[in-house]
């Protein structure tokens, strides 16, 4: 049984094709993976399936729900279908659900207006059961961690009954324990015929998705085939760079020739609420090194970063060399778009930095050839660009400060796989050509163990005091 079928659907814009047409059938308890970098159109042709494309877009082709017929360029004909027949999970689910409203309320009003079901409340709590949510559903969004609040979006996505679930990159920036748990949670909503169609760059998650893969680059679906067979035998170069983009694939960074120490703990630890994010420390870090960090989530790895920049009170031992100025300490931030102000241009900022620390505009050209980066880009806003490009841009600030130390702080988690792999080299290059020191932060071990000099893994309190583990 197909659930659906899409024919020839493409995406315009003032009459220019952004995603040229493609093709598609979803049965039930099949999934379809949309796989592609940043930009490649995947996310547009979902979009244009939803029937929710941007202000200025438009869609063409056929669609089938089911028996149903409708028409993508009459997007408000699609949107009956939410909820009741496609259900959506956003990639962040935070964003999806209502602050205002316990968990519990939310599956439940699903229930009661989509749904129609006679016992709203007592449905709501059997769905929150049956993701293991026992006790959850009376906290609120912002009360629950990544993965749980990823649950309750899941289950209010459902609550509608609808048979097609569309995924919008469900595992970006979670770390690997809670990108498993998204994939059991996908495959589950294959059961009972259900089908999943799912927009990502996450290797991993379409290999454990199966069915079929269609690959997308620059608007055009450039392979497809079943999930096995593009993986592992893939034919077009693009597919091939993708896959090979994958930090298990990297080739290791050579030891770095290390020069004069940077900082060092001993027994350091934070506490909140009077509990300690993480047993004590004990790490040293010099010029030329890369120092990893990884954990689970919430388990203390940006404050760690922060108390080495001097941002928050710590415990134990911490010594940073006296003799580096407070701004050779700075900051590469996980969310490039929360690190730049909306309103104005990057080159308006990166003049304001300029001007408040009196530095020679003249090192901003070199710079933007270094980091691969034109000069057109920073006359624009900060949401006028890619992801990528914008972390670049953030780079590009901090080094105008001339670091001794740079804390990056998960700088790829919103990257795409080829994005990450280019961006990574560059941080390692500048690394070792300006001999600074780099502490990383990463939900990625692969990538950590690829580049670092060192890996630091936060563990549970009872542990003894960690060290780090070397891969030189």
């Amino acid at each position: 049984m197909i659930l659906l079928q899409a024919e020839e659907i493409a995406v315009l814009a003032a009459g220019k094709r952004l995603v040229e047409p493609v093709s598609f059938a979803l049965p039930a308890g099949r999934a379809v993976t949309i796989l592609g970098e940043s930009g490649s159109g995947k996310s547009l042709l979902a979009q244009a399936v939803l029937g929710n494309l941007p202000p200025g877009l438009g869609a063409c082709g056929r669609l089938r729900v089911g028996t149903d017929d409708f028409d993508p360029a009459r997007p408000q004909a699609n949107r009956m279908l939410w909820g009741r027949r496609i259900a959506v999970l956003p990639q962040e689910p935070w964003l999806a659900l209502s602050p205002l409203m316990s968990g519990h309320q939310q599956v439940a009003e699903v229930h009661r207006l989509v749904a129609d079901t006679p016992d709203p409340s007592g449905r709501a709590k059997v769905d929150l059961d049956e993701l293991g949510l026992q006790g959850a559903g009376s906290k609120y969004p912002w009360e629950l961690s990544g993965g749980m609040a990823q649950r309750v979006a899941f289950a209010a996505a459902r609550a509608g009954g609808a048979s097609v679930v569309i995924a919008d990159e469900p595992t970006k920036g979670l770390d690997a324990h809670r990108r498993g748990d998204v994939l059991a949670l996908l495959r589950r909503g294959l059961e009972n015929a259900g089908g999943l169609l799912t927009i990502t760059h996450d290797i991993e998650l379409a290999e454990g998705l199966g069915g079929e893969i269609l690959v997308m680059q620059g608007g055009t679906m450039i392979e497809r085939g079943p999930a096995a067979l593009v993986l592992s035998q893939p034919e077009h170069p693009y597919t091939r760079a993708l896959i090979e983009a994958d930090p298990e694939r990297w080739p290791r960074r050579p030891s770095a020739s290390t020069g004069s120490c940077v900082a060092s703990a001993d027994g350091l630890t934070v506490s909140r609420g009077g509990r300690q994010l993480f047993a004590p420390l004990q790490f040293s870090i010099s010029r030329g090194q890369i120092l990893g960090v990884f954990g689970p989530s919430g388990c203390g790895k940006s404050t760690l970063g922060n108390a080495l920049l001097g941002l928050l009170h710590h415990e134990g031992s911490l010594w940073r060399d006296p003799a580096i100025p407070k701004l050779g300490f700075q900051k590469l931030w996980q969310d490039p778009p929360a690190a730049f102000p909306s309103k104005i241009t990057l080159e308006q900022g990166l003049d304001d930095l300029i001007n408040l620390h009196k530095l020679d505009r003249g090192r901003i050209p070199p710079l933007l050839d270094r980091l691969k980066l034109t000069s057109d880009l920073i006359k624009r806003r900060p949401g006028e660009i890619s992801g990528g490009e914008l972390q670049r841009i953030a780079l590009l600030r901090a080094l105008l400060l001339d670091p001794v130390l740079l804390f990056a702080d998960e700088p790829t988690s919103r990257l795409d796989p080829v994005t990450q792999a280019e961006t990574i080299r560059l941080m390692a290059d500048v690394v070792a050509e300006r001999s600074m020191a780099m502490m990383i932060v990463s939900h990625d071990r692969k990538l950590l163990e690829a580049i670092s000099d060192q890996v630091l893994e936060l563990q549970a309190l009872d542990s003894p005091p960690l060290t780090p583990s070397g891969y030189v």
